[in-house]
């Protein structure tokens, strides 16, 4: 078992004294990121890469081998992808969407570690409609002025520059709607980052099935976002999901 840090609810990404420890922290979270959409029944269908930005190689990002089951990740089926989409560490091939989607953003975003994208029951449905959120729920508040929409006929990405027009779309906000295809959201860790898709894949949820839905007006909206847009909100959505859905987090060691 790999090096491992103690934290509460309240902590984000915690400090390590250098970068072979804090990758080592990434990669475990990486891999039970992959492990919650494999017990949430995410990416069955081959669809779906989660990434985490490299600590010391910071134009690369690591992500789960192709062909391992979400539901059988471990640490040791993580590679290494570098900046032209080769491997740098590790051995197997990759989903060639996840490296032209992932990489753009990652370098268009230097603040985030980590992007979530896969086809779920009510992101993939609400983003065939090409519309931001609205403000009809609690956790739609979490996207408040941070949810963009990629307006593109390219729902297959199949190159760089598609992932770079995805990056420029999303722009600054946590969340991106991608139309015909479903969401993408990014973190400064990989929990953070998949609190956000948990959260986007309920209030999508919500939008598929109200069909007269209330707003919640502009003013609560700025007010509650103050807690329930920070990123300690994605952070303690993820681990709570994660303790639910994995009580053993040992699989993945």
């Amino acid at each position: 078992m790999g090096q491992h840090a103690s934290f509460s609810l309240t902590d984000h990404e915690p400090v390590f004294a250098d970068a072979v420890a804090l990758r080592a922290h990434r990669k475990r979270r990486l891999a039970l990121a992959y492990r919650l959409f494999g017990a949430l029944h995410w990416g069955e269908q081959g669809d779906g890469h989660i990434s985490a930005r490299d600590p010391d190689h910071t134009d690369c990002f690591w992500l789960l081998r192709y062909g391992v089951p979400f539901g059988s990740a471990t640490v040791a089926d993580l590679v290494l992808v570098g900046p032209d989409g080769t491997l740098v560490e590790g051995d197997g091939e990759i989903n060639p969407a996840a490296y032209f989607i992932h990489w753009p953003v990652h370098e268009a975003r230097p603040d985030i570690v980590s992007a979530v994208h896969t086809h779920t029951p009510y992101g993939t449905p609400w983003s065939a409609c090409a519309m931001p959120f609205s403000m009809i729920c609690q956790e739609a508040v979490a996207f408040h002025d941070s949810n963009a929409v990629f307006d593109d006929g390219e729902v297959d990405i199949q190159d760089v520059d598609g992932g770079k027009r995805i990056a420029a779309a999303l722009g600054n906000a946590k969340l991106g709607i991608l139309r015909n295809h479903g969401l993408l959201t990014v973190g400064s860790n990989v929990d953070e980052a998949m609190g956000w898709y948990l959260m986007a894949e309920r209030v999508a949820e919500v939008h598929c099935k109200a069909p007269r839905p209330q707003p919640i007006s502009d003013a609560d909206a700025r007010r509650i976002a103050v807690t329930i847009a920070s990123p300690d909100q994605g952070w303690k959505t993820f681990n709570w999901t994660l303790r639910a859905r994995i009580p053993d987090p040992s699989v993945v060691d």
